[in-house]
């Protein structure tokens, strides 16, 4: 418990430093242990802070009921340039193709937004893949590259380039602040309080101030995220299927809607023609189609 009380009072010690001086942090929440953790050490730290979670539309009933049961929680709804609510269900249409790994525009547009011209506090972990390893830090900036690695250079500021462009510091950087103060208005500004976390560290953390989390997580869940997200793999695609299936149900109307919409703008879709075929090539683990027939008396949601 003692390097964990070392991380915490760092992480604490960090929120404070960081505090915008005329409004409050914008905690990223999703209701998952990361973003609990991230809402308890705002509270320990005793630093305003407005906790959003953006709604995307895919979010598991258990996961909505924890949310609404935590106080102060701000739900936020993604809208489209019409003011009308953006939903998996008109994005997927809109979008032309099934959300995949490689294609991930659902986490773009649903879940990765909000927080504009605000600095942000998210509960990324570099432990929980190599990508966030690799482009992650305790301060993370991206936008507007040129002006800040210029702003940085000018000004003798330690950081760090990551692969994809943004820029990171570390808490240790006594310059960090000034960097932070001048980017975050015009930038996408990060503070990542418990990076260097691992998960041990994190369910230790909870435990110890009565935070029971997310109940998913009491049922066998060791991730929480969207019903049918492809990042946890095939087999979790069909388990929750198989635990929610009026969301399998709406992905296939949605997928019928995206086909229609190819042929309003005339273009062909030489791999599906209903719905249906979408979602069993979606939760197969065939990665290339050669023909329909491949489908014949395969159990969409048999693992």
């Amino acid at each position: 418990m003692t390097d964990l009380k070392a991380k915490e009072q760092k992480a604490i010690e960090a929120l404070r430093m960081f505090e915008p001086e005329d409004e409050p942090y914008f905690l990223c929440y999703s209701g998952g242990k990361d973003s609990d953790c991230i809402r308890i050490l705002a509270e320990l730290a005793g630093v305003k802070h407005d906790i959003v979670h953006n709604l995307t539309t895919v979010d598991a009933p258990e996961t909505i009921q924890y949310i609404k049961s935590i106080p102060n929680v701000q739900i936020s709804k993604a809208r489209w340039k019409d003011g009308s609510h953006k939903t998996m269900w008109n994005l997927i249409p809109k979008k032309m193709i099934p959300p995949s790994r490689i294609q991930r525009y659902c986490c773009a547009e649903l879940k990765e937004r909000g927080g504009r011209g605000r600095l942000k506090i998210t509960g990324v972990r570099a432990t929980e893949s190599r990508k966030r390893a690799e482009n992650g830090g305790e301060i993370k900036i991206i936008g507007k590259e040129k002006t800040t690695q210029k702003f940085m250079t000018e000004n003798d500021i330690n950081f760090q380039l990551t692969n994809q462009g943004g820029v990171v510091l570390n808490f240790d950087n006594a310059d960090s602040r000034r960097a932070v103060e001048h980017c975050f208005r015009t930038t996408s500004t990060m503070i990542n309080p418990i990076l260097n976390w691992t998960e041990d560290d994190v369910w230790e953390f909870l435990h110890h101030y009565g935070c029971e989390s997310n109940p998913l997580y009491q049922c066998g869940r060791k991730r929480i995220g969207c019903i049918g997200c492809p990042m946890q793999g095939k087999r979790g695609m069909k388990r929750d299927f198989r635990i929610y299936p009026k969301y399998y149900a709406n992905y296939i109307r949605a997928f019928d809607r995206m086909l229609e919409e190819y042929k309003k703008q005339d273009k062909i879709c030489k791999t599906w023609n209903t719905g249906e075929e979408v979602m069993r090539w979606w939760v197969s683990d065939i990665n290339e189609i050669e023909g329909q027939t491949m489908f014949d008396g395969f159990d969409l949601l048999d693992v």
